[in-house]
Parts: C-alpha cells; structure tokens; sequence
C-alpha cells in the first residue's frame, strides 16, 4: 500500500485556485522533487500535507498513524538556546526534559557537588518513567550523524550549520515523509554536497523542492510538477521531464490553437443569425456556449522573463590587473599573495565556502577595499552593474517602481524609451505589483527587482554575488543564457554548480588559508585539476597571465600511450554514438505524437525508461570517447 495519496486536493485564496483538484500518491522510498514557478502554491502543498492549511475540499488518505516532517524555506526567528536544545524540541513534550537533562550533566561535570548530583538523580528518574533515554539516545545519534555540536548555541552557527540543526531536528521525530522546502537556499557547495551524500542514504520517503538542477539532479527518481494550479508526476531524470514537458506544452499549444479556430468559426456563424430553430442549431449554440465557457476558465501558461542588458562601450582590453596581493581580517588570512589578470570579455567565477572571504576579494578586485600588500590596477572605461547578495541597493520602503525608476517614469534601454511599467512588466512585475513596496515582496521577487534595476544602466563589468537564490528553475536559465552570452566582462560568486559550469571560463578557488588559486573552465573542471586531499600540497604558479589567455596556450601533458586494445576502442565509438544518437531520435519522433499518451500509456512509460537507459548509454561513451582522445593527445 502506498505511504500517502492525496485525492482532489483543493485549495483557494479568493482567487483562482491555487491547488486545483490534485492527485499524488507517494510509495515508501520515494525521493520526489517539487517543481514550479514562484508563486505555484508549491509551500502550499507541503502545508497541507503537514496539516497546517486545510483543503478546501479532497481528502488525505494514508497508510497508518504515519509522522511527517518539514524543514522549512526560511530559518525561524524563534529558534533559541543550544543545537541540542533545538534538536530535542522535534520530539515534543518531553523535550523539555531531556534539555533539562543536558544541562544537569554539564553542571555535574564542572561541579559535581551534592545538590548537583541530586538534580541529576531526580532528572534521571523522570526520565526513566517517561522513556526518556531511548529518545535522548536518538538526539545524541541525529546530532552526530548530521556533525552537529550539541553544546552550542544556536544564534552563534552559520547560517548553513542552522539549516543542518533544522534539518537534525526533523530528523529526530524519526518521519515516515520528509519534506523540504529550498534546502540548499544559502548553503556553499561543501555544504550541499554533504546534503546531498545524507539524503541519497535516507531510508525515507521524501518530497523536496529545490530550484538547484544539480541537487534534484542526483536525489529525485520523480518530478512533480505543479503548473497552474494541477499537478502532473514524471518519472525518471529531471532532464526526462524537461524534455517531456516541452513535448506537453507544444502539444497543449496546438490544440488551445484549434480549439480558438473553432470557436472563432462559432462566433462568425451566430452573428449570422439563426435562419430557423432546429434542434441541431439549438445544440450547436449549447455548444458554442460552452466552449465559451471553457476559453473564459483556460489558464494560459505563466508569461517568462525577458531580461535584456545594456552594455557599455567596451572597456580596455586591461579589466583587472592584481599582483602579489594581501589581505587578512582578524588575524584571518583572507587573500594571501593572489595574482591574476582579468581581460575584457572573461568571465571568472569565485568558488569557496561561506564565510571564507568571497565578498571580501570583490571588493578588493573592484578597488572598494584597498589590499594590505600588493598592488590592484584597474582598467579605463569601466562601468561596474553589482548585484549585491544582501540587497542593499534596493530601499525597502519605496514601491517597485519607485525603485527602478528612480524619479523618472520611463527608461532608456539600448537606445529605445520604455515606460517604467513596461520594462517592470518584462520582469514579471504586473501594473499593480510594480506599486507594491518592497518590504511586501517575496525573496525571488526581490531578486528579480535587483536584476531590473542593474540591468536599467549600461555596463561593461558585471559583478553578481548570489544572484541565483530564490530565482525559480525557469528564471534561472533566462538569466543564465544572458550572463553567458554579455559582451562584457563578468564576476560571478555563486554556489549554483550548474550555473556556474554554464557561464563561466575560468574559476578563483579559495583552497585554505587565504590560498586563492586560478584554474581554467568551469566548477567541474575545477574538481578534475584540484590536487586530491591527502596528496602533498604543489606549489600553485601565481600566473600574471589572463585565465583566459592561459587557456588558450595549455599545453596536454598526458603522456600515457594507448594500448593495442584502446586504440580498436577509440576507432569503433564513433559508430556506437552515432548508432546511440539514431536510437533517441527515433525514441524522441515517437514520444512527440500526442495520441501515443492517449492510446498507449504503458508504451510510453517503456519508450521513456528506454530513452533513459540510452542516454545514459551516449554519456558513458562520450566520456570515453573524449578521454581516450586526450590521452591520445599526450602523445602527439
């Protein structure tokens, strides 16, 4: 029997509905992912199922007395006193006690005096009558899975080790269902990935939403998505949804396009008139009628983003020229020694944990903090667009167009005048929203504005620091395809690994220390030229050259020959990826007929995990193909 189903969950604000006649089932072990734009009702839904919005109408039907528990999006205000405190507050009424508990063992290690040793003997009863060891056990257990340091005190943790106490805490009610609102929101890499590693093990049922292409990517074995308010279930890969989804929409498009023909072709025939009151003209004004009806109730697919920047006139070919710098606060090495050469049109992404000093190194690059040894030039012509992660550029108790607009009711994009709500528009900010104060948005709406503002003047450096968070998947890419194709030059700080593979050319990675080090491409190329742990350290060549310019002069230094046995390998892949690419086109050309869905629903299900197996097939020999090459390379 399945753990959980949900049946015609319908949930409504005065508006339309937010959550239209769902239907999901989850089975025990399922890790699902949650997809959708902002503002979809997914939070919604996760509160449903914890019970803290009841449905309008529908029922929640599940398998037992079973317990469910939610890390939320935000970290709550109210969270006080030490991790184990937090923890233990998951179990309920008893938490109280077992905090009791831990504190009066601490006081009986540092003074073990008789009227210490008699709190501890009377808490010690109290919990043997209530059970109370075994559930102390499970906190002291979650707390040391999780790496977590129960005598600290919440307030004084990262931001990330608080989302990992949340998480321990959830963790600790033992839940047959996990949910998980944006878990990575905020989390460095090193972080993530440890998340990731955690809840791959989980032996759960779990439901997460995540905006992150590479976190979803590794967890979830289905794709739910919530779209206008119905929600459709994907199994597989989060690439299969993607390209199945495509498929839907294009397909969805074409029938809403014949429906309106029809309809039109209608509207002509009734204002004709009626010549004579048969039955069937009466059953075809019903009709019409009722098609009416159905175009009036259509919702039309949430309208994208459309982003567009204004570069500058360019720059010197000389961006950032920076030699032998230094920088160290609090007796905590920030920057130690760091040259590099930025030239116009590079685009570097800074990598590293949070905390280490990646803020710090913008501001030092950019010439708002002056380093303590070296030297920092920068380049003439500059036009600097900053996309500051906390958002100090935008005033909180101004409208949204206020913001913008800053006075002024139209801007000038690329040479052409625009009214100050129609540009706002292009960012999905409606008329009514675009007088709405900041202070009332929410965070992805806050980012979008920030992006409105920056891109409203001409730029030849653009300096992102965490624009993904709270950004939805689709808006995600929109902004990911413009930074990637901006004329001018980029520094970008993010712990998006997709996003950073898709923009950037080179990486300054913060390695321990103040240790920065140049690498050439992207985060994953980064991971295959880092020396591994353990290894001894090598000296890092602080180049004077530009990351990119070094990239085009590496030289291979692979010098391993290919065996007999490779080299018959590396003559007959071609023919497997070419015979591989053949067998998607033709599983793709049949996916892509609308009656298929209709009239074979298992062959679909089979065409689909076919695909899967075949893709992964391709990727598996071009990883091959491509390492074979470059070690036959070395050679040459």
């Amino acid at each position: 029997m399945s753990l959980l189903r949900l049946r015609d969950i319908t949930v409504s604000f005065g508006g339309p509905l937010l959550l239209n006649h769902l239907n999901l089932t989850i089975e025990k072990g399922d890790k699902l992912c949650l997809v959708g734009r902002n503002g979809s009702g997914k939070s919604t839904l996760l509160k449903v199922l914890t019970g803290d919005i009841k449905p309008d109408e529908g029922l929640i039907e599940s398998s037992g007395n079973i317990k469910i528990a939610r890390l939320e999006q935000d970290v709550p205000d109210t969270a006080e006193g030490s991790v184990f405190h937090v923890v233990a507050s998951g179990l309920g009424n008893i938490a109280p006690l077992l905090d009791e508990y831990h504190k009066v063992i601490h006081l009986v290690t540092e003074d073990p005096s008789e009227e210490n040793l008699n709190k501890l003997e009377v808490t010690q009863r109290q919990l043997e009558a209530k059970n109370g060891w075994e559930l102390e056990q499970r906190v002291e257990t979650t707390l040391s899975k999780l790496r977590l340091d129960g005598d600290m005190m919440f307030s004084d943790l990262s931001g990330g080790v608080k989302r990992r106490a949340l998480l321990a805490k959830a963790l600790v009610q033992e839940p047959d269902l996990l949910l998980l609102d944006e878990p990575t929101n905020h989390l460095d890499i090193e972080s993530i990935q440890w998340l990731e590693e955690f809840l791959a093990s989980y032996q759960g049922s779990l439901l997460f939403i995540s905006h992150d292409r590479s976190f979803l990517d590794k967890l979830a074995n289905r794709v739910i998505d919530l779209d206008r308010g119905k929600l459709s279930d994907w199994p597989g890969s989060y690439q299969n949804y993607l390209r199945r989804k495509q498929e839907q929409l294009e397909a969805e498009e074409k029938q809403n396009a014949l429906f309106d023909k029809k309809l039109s072709q209608e509207e002509v025939w009734i204002r004709q008139g009626i010549k004579a009151r048969r039955t069937r003209n009466e059953g075809r004004v019903r009709a019409l009628k009722a098609m009416r009806q159905e175009h009036s109730e259509r919702r039309n697919v949430q309208g994208k983003a459309s982003f567009v920047t204004q570069v500058a006139d360019r720059s010197g070919q000389k961006v950032i020229d920076a030699k032998n710098i230094q920088f160290t606060y609090d007796n905590k090495p920030i920057v130690n020694d760091l040259t590099t050469l930025i030239l116009r049109g590079d685009k570097v992404g800074l990598i590293g944990p949070n905390g280490v000093g990646k803020s710090t190194l913008l501001h030092l690059l950019l010439g708002k903090l002056e380093p303590q040894s070296g030297s920092i030039d920068l380049g003439t012509n500059l036009q600097v667009a900053y996309f500051d992660q906390l958002r100090d550029q935008l005033d909180e108790s101004q409208t949204v167009r206020e913001n913008v607009g800053e006075g002024s009711d139209s801007i000038d994009v690329n040479g052409v005048t625009k009214h100050v709500i129609g540009y706002l528009q292009d960012f999905l900010f409606t008329p009514e929203r675009a007088n709405t104060p900041v202070k009332a948005l929410s965070g992805g709406e806050k980012n979008r504005l920030l992006l409105a503002k920056i891109f409203s003047k001409p730029s030849n450096l653009m300096v992102m620091d965490e624009p993904t968070n709270d950004l939805d998947i689709e808006t995600l890419e929109l902004l990911e395809e413009l930074v990637s194709g901006y004329t001018g030059t980029l520094l970008l700080v993010s712990h998006d690994r997709t996003f950073i593979n898709n923009v950037v050319t080179s990486t300054l990675v913060f390695e321990g220390n103040g240790d920065v080090n140049n690498y050439i491409g992207s985060y994953d190329d980064w991971i295959r030229q880092r020396p591994e742990k353990g290894a001894p350290k090598k000296a890092v060549e602080k180049s004077t050259k530009s990351t990119s310019s070094v990239a085009n002069n590496t030289s291979n230094n692979v010098a391993n020959k290919l065996s007999y046995k490779e080299n018959k390998e590396l003559e007959s892949l071609p023919k497997d990826i070419e015979k591989y690419e053949t067998k998607i086109a033709t599983i793709h050309e049949q996916l892509a007929d609308p009656k298929l869905y209709q009239q074979d629903p298992k062959k679909v299900s089979d065409l689909q995990t076919e695909l899967t197996k075949v893709e992964s097939l391709l990727e598996i020999a071009f990883a091959r193909w491509e390492g074979l090459e470059e070690k036959q390379g070395g050679n040459s």
